[in-house]
């Protein structure tokens, strides 16, 4: 009766997430927790075209979140345990210039200094982030393209930026920073709703 109860009230939980917008939306499963995500393909269409064929590729499972900066975002979406990264398919346009904010709780893509070099990986913002808007076409202000926002599990992302981080170094030349001390993974990626395919139909 419990089990009964608890897949009611699941259901109509994502009833209400999917009346409230026409967004395609995703789950993060997380070691931590569940994080949903709307896109917006409106504002950022190769990003978020992008985005949905690495989950549809199930590239993004079993990767792990392996930059976390307490105060001002998670990143994950490239890097599987013992930090080896996987191969991607080539960067893409920038669209940072769409309007979005990189404001809390909102997805962007991550990159290099180079303004169209983001290929798999994301962040989460922690905080209100201005200074990662697009101010201008310039390489300093260009800025990181956001192309969703978490509607629930703000929580996790918030649980998963309280973790205890270290330094590894790989070798003499390769070392990262703000690495979680023990793995927090992305367990897996599913779309629960992809509008996009209905509008290419």
């Amino acid at each position: 009766m419990k089990r009964l109860l608890f897949i009611f009230i699941l259901m109509v939980y994502f009833n209400n997430i999917f009346a409230a917008t026409s967004n395609p939306i995703v789950r993060i499963e997380t070691s931590k927790g569940d994080v949903i995500i709307e896109l917006y393909p409106e504002q950022a269409p190769a990003t978020v075209k992008n985005f949905l064929r690495y989950v549809d590729d199930e590239f993004y499972d079993g990767t792990l979140f392996h930059r976390v900066i307490k105060d001002f975002m998670i990143q994950g979406g490239g890097f599987v345990p013992g930090l080896q990264q996987r191969q991607t398919y080539p960067p893409i346009e920038n669209e940072a210039d769409n309007g979005l904010k990189n404001d809390r709780g909102t997805i962007a893509m991550a990159r290099t200094g180079v303004i169209d070099s983001a290929t798999s990986q994301f962040f989460i913002n922690l905080i209100d982030n201005d200074y990662l808007n697009y101010r201008n076409s310039s390489s300093q202000g260009y800025g990181y393209c956001v192309f969703g926002k978490v509607i629930s599990g703000l929580n996790v992302v918030d649980e998963i930026s309280q973790v205890k981080t270290v330094k590894v170094e790989q070798s003499r030349y390769v070392h990262y920073s703000d690495v979680p001390e023990d793995d927090v993974l992305i367990k897996k990626v599913t779309v629960l709703r992809n509008t996009m395919d209905e509008t290419a139909e």
